[in-house]
């Protein structure tokens, strides 16, 4: 049976206490106070940034009526598709009906993921903790989306693991995810940090018994991951 969440092929990993064990040097490491083993990043406006203008403009020049993304998610109903009720074509469909000249469908997707900037500093921040501490991805996305992140960005290659709402079949803020995670990677909840642009999301998580860190910048974040005792 095919797993539902995504693991990095060939790549085990290689930090101490992985396996739930006693992680002794963490701890002499950081001075015996909490110990973060796990670090939880979202992906959207953390790992890459968003101008969804494009896709915007290019509906609004075949004459549907979106004044921004967050209006055409509405419309399109997007949680249909990251929790994977619907798939891309039923997305771009659902997009292009929008339109009073329909798109041709090829042109809709390409403004559809051309909405992604890598951001620098935050995806070296995953890297570099991936040395010391299990990292893991946990996005609310559709199958158009991975696909491009990983396809330019190698966005699948940040980390020990991802959790992605659409194979999951829920999304953030939703409790099931996060339990979901917990289990996925045997995530013990106090040891757990997660990092979202969005307020809502990160409380979920401290519902949870994980630590939570709003995303608004880099200097911000890994202030925030300093004071949680996180070596970065």
């Amino acid at each position: 049976m095919r797993d539902r969440y995504w693991r990095p092929p060939d790549r085990g990993c290689r930090v101490p206490g992985c396996d739930g064990g006693n992680n002794n040097d963490l701890k002499r490491r950081l001075g015996g106070g909490r110990l973060i083993q796990n670090i939880v990043f979202d992906i959207g406006r953390v790992l890459v940034e968003l101008n969804p203008q494009p896709i915007i403009d290019f509906l609004t020049d075949h004459g549907a009526r979106v004044a921004d993304i967050d209006a055409l998610c509405t419309s399109i109903v997007i949680d249909d598709h990251e929790c994977g009720r619907l798939d891309g074509n039923g997305l771009l469909a659902r997009m292009a009906a929008l339109a009073e000249r329909s798109p041709a469908l090829e042109h809709l997707q390409a403004k559809w993921v051309d909405m992604f900037q890598l951001h620098p500093p935050m995806v070296n921040l995953a890297h570099r903790l991936t040395e010391h501490y299990r990292v893991y991805l946990l996005s609310n996305v559709g199958d158009i989306h991975w696909a491009h992140l990983s396809r330019e960005y190698s966005i699948h290659r940040i980390g020990h693991g991802a959790v992605l709402s659409y194979l999951a079949g829920v999304m953030k803020p939703h409790a099931g995810i996060y339990v979901e995670a917990e289990r996925r990677f045997n995530l013990t909840p106090a040891q757990t940090v997660f990092i979202d642009d969005r307020a809502e999301n990160v409380s979920a998580a401290r519902a949870r018994g994980w630590h939570g860190i709003v995303h608004s910048g880099y200097a911000p974040t890994l202030a925030a991951l300093r004071a949680l005792r996180v070596d970065c």
